[in-house]
């Protein structure tokens, strides 16, 4: 009883937060246009209502002379609802026509990113139906609350696409919010000489006129805010773990020789990450590299993350950690970062752990001690409660998240978290999960210990916790 009564806060808002994207989801009888936002608490206009995306295809051609983009995508969909209209988000793109079920349908665009699409006939709840946008357009580049950029980066001999919070509507249509996950084919035609690589599995590259084709076929589900479509002069690499994963790897030729080393450790880390996170989730791995000075940070995109120049161990541990806590396990909101972040962090530690480096304890010892040396912001907010979008990516997201991590662990014992590190990607393998889900897991793994001191003054608690 004292555990729950402590919590009622945090249920009661998450109990709130459910109980709105229901009622966007489920409407009245007589409501039959899908909201254009999910109400996520920091970017409350991502996604919308109505409907579940199953499936992108997407046809683009790419100039990156002119930086022209043109596309056609096709939106597989379940209407949750009835449906007279909906929304799809689309940043700075110009549509030309819209199809629903291959007959001609009503559009308009509207506000920063609304599209929003009138069927000929009203969809009735649980109908399937198909969405085709024909778009062209010279993409955005965003800057996000925190001041980085996203969306469509232009490179030194291409473009870059990423997509974390908000970027993936500048390069197609869709349902922008990590709680929508679909399968993608993705067919990318660029100029000879360019490759265009993106997630999955490579199914068809060809070259014809001076044109060339890369098709790209996802087959597990996938959030938009990780996909991602790099176009330039990459060296490509192919090889296979030792039990047969694909690892596709592409690098900008100036980081070839810089990169060689540390990209040559993944199939060793794969296989260390298997032992301490369970099955690798996805059917391949491997990276992207580019230059520096092309984007400036990396990000976790699926099946292979992304680079600016070089990876330390490192940091190839910490986005390759991602696959598991972050593209399979996905946020429900953007308020549930630290799951992502918390856990590749806390890989990290594990990862020097394991070779010979500090050990987790060691690693949250000196953070407690004085990690406001090097992260100023460390103890400015809890990790599950970030003060603003600008900060769902700050210090505490990343350092706490992982102290957190380690507090259950102290609490648990090694086996009870291994198999909590194990589990908790495998009990919600391609799906979403918030923090109260994650909270009740390992509650549910440890019923005998009392973990209300952890939840309430680390994953909670505002300043820096009193260790006991």
């Amino acid at each position: 009883m004292p555990r729950l009564a402590r919590f009622v806060p945090a249920v009661a808002s998450t109990l709130a937060l459910a109980l709105t994207l229901t009622a966007c989801d489920a409407g009245s009888a007589r409501d039959t246009t899908g909201a254009p936002g999910v109400n996520d608490p920091y970017f409350p206009k991502a996604g919308n209502g109505g409907y579940d995306v199953t499936h992108y295809a997407m046809t683009l051609t790419y100039d990156p002379a002119s930086r022209r983009l043109t596309g056609t995508a096709e939106i597989d969909a379940r209407a949750k609802q009835n449906l007279s209209e909906f929304n799809l988000d689309l940043k700075g793109m110009k549509v030309t026509a819209a199809e629903v079920d291959d007959a001609p349908a009503r559009f308009h665009q509207s506000g920063d990113h609304e599209l929003t699409i009138h069927p000929p006939d009203d969809l009735d709840r649980k109908k399937s139906f198909r969405t085709t946008v024909h778009y062209s357009g010279t993409p955005d580049t965003i800057t996000d609350p925190d001041g980085s950029r996203e969306g469509w980066l232009s490179t030194a001999d291409g473009a870059l696409a990423l997509g974390e919070p908000t970027g993936s509507m500048v390069w197609f249509p869709g349902n922008h919010h990590p709680s929508d996950k679909a399968t993608y084919d993705i067919a990318i035609t660029v100029p000879e000489g360019l490759k265009a690589v993106s997630n999955g599995e490579l199914r068809r590259e060809e070259t014809k006129r001076g044109r060339s084709v890369f098709v790209w076929h996802v087959g597990e589900p996938m959030a938009s805010y990780v996909t991602t479509l790099a176009i330039g002069e990459y060296d490509v690499r192919r090889s296979k773990t030792a039990n047969g994963l694909p690892v596709y790897v592409a690098v900008d030729p100036d980081q070839s020789k810089a990169s060689a080393k540390v990209l040559a450790r993944i199939p060793e880390i794969m296989r260390w990450a298997e032992g301490s996170f369970g099955p690798y989730p996805f059917s391949s791995t491997g990276a992207i590299v580019d230059r520096a000075n092309d984007v400036g940070y990396a990000l976790e995109t699926q099946n292979r993350p992304v680079f600016p120049g070089a990876p330390d161990t490192a940091l190839l541990v910490h986005e390759l950690a991602h696959q598991w806590y972050g593209n399979s396990v996905t946020p429900a909101t953007w308020r549930d970062m630290w799951l992502n972040e918390g856990f590749a962090t806390y890989a990290e530690w594990l990862w020097q752990e394991d070779h010979g480096g500090d050990t987790a304890q060691e690693t949250f010892d000196a953070l407690y001690d004085h990690g406001e040396d090097t992260y100023e912001d460390l103890w400015s907010f809890p990790p599950a409660s970030p003060t603003s979008a600008a900060h769902i990516s700050d210090d505490p997201v990343y350092q706490r998240g992982a102290m957190v991590l380690h507090k259950i662990r102290e609490t648990v014992g090694d086996a009870t978290f291994h198999d909590v590190l194990r589990g908790w990607p495998a009990t919600h393998r391609h799906g979403n999960a918030s923090t109260s889900d994650f909270t009740a897991y390992v509650e549910q793994q440890a019923p005998d210990e009392d973990l209300s001191a952890i939840w309430e003054d680390w994953l909670y608690g505002n300043g820096k916790p009193d260790q006991t």
